[in-house]
């Protein structure tokens, strides 16, 4: 870790300080590394390895998106970890879908979604990530399998 100085205009100063506050970070350095971290997810290599939280709200009614969106989850089963559909009255429903892949695969995915009549209110964030492959014992018996291990920054 560096320690660098940086010169700010008192107001942006305040809205970091207004940030940090509502962010829950300890100081102004661990607030401007979130910052920052945010702002190059914008910069994420298309065929780096990340897991990606989808956000949208949705009229399920409104062409058959109650039907269509789970169908194209189903077209993704090899990438879509988890999904949760929250309604929240009688038109309109919040989902979450978090789905694993290069940072292309899973923002085109995204963007598919957002872009269909009745989806609102779309975001996505990415969460680098690499892929490990480790041998375990276990008694006798012996396997391998896949950790994802977040990654500080995004990598190639």
């Amino acid at each position: 870790m560096q320690r660098v100085t940086i010169t700010i205009e008192d107001d942006l100063l305040a809205a970091l300080d207004g940030f940090m506050a509502r962010s829950g970070a300890s100081n102004r350095s661990e607030a401007l590394r979130d910052l920052v971290r945010r702002g190059l997810a914008e910069d994420a290599p298309e065929a780096a390895e990340c897991v990606g939280v989808i956000t949208y709200a949705l009229d399920p009614s409104q062409r058959d998106l109650g039907r269509a969106v789970p169908e194209s989850r189903q077209r993704h089963h090899d990438t879509t970890i988890a999904a949760l559909s929250v309604p929240l009255d009688h038109t309109a429903a919040v989902e979450v879908t978090v789905m694993r892949g290069t940072v292309g695969s899973v923002t085109a995915y995204a963007n598919s979604l957002f872009l269909q009549r009745g989806v609102l209110h779309g975001q996505t964030a990415l969460v680098p990530i690499r892929t490990e492959i480790e041998f375990h014992l276990h008694g006798a018996r012996a396997h391998t399998h896949e950790h994802l291990r977040v990654q500080e920054r995004w990598q190639d």
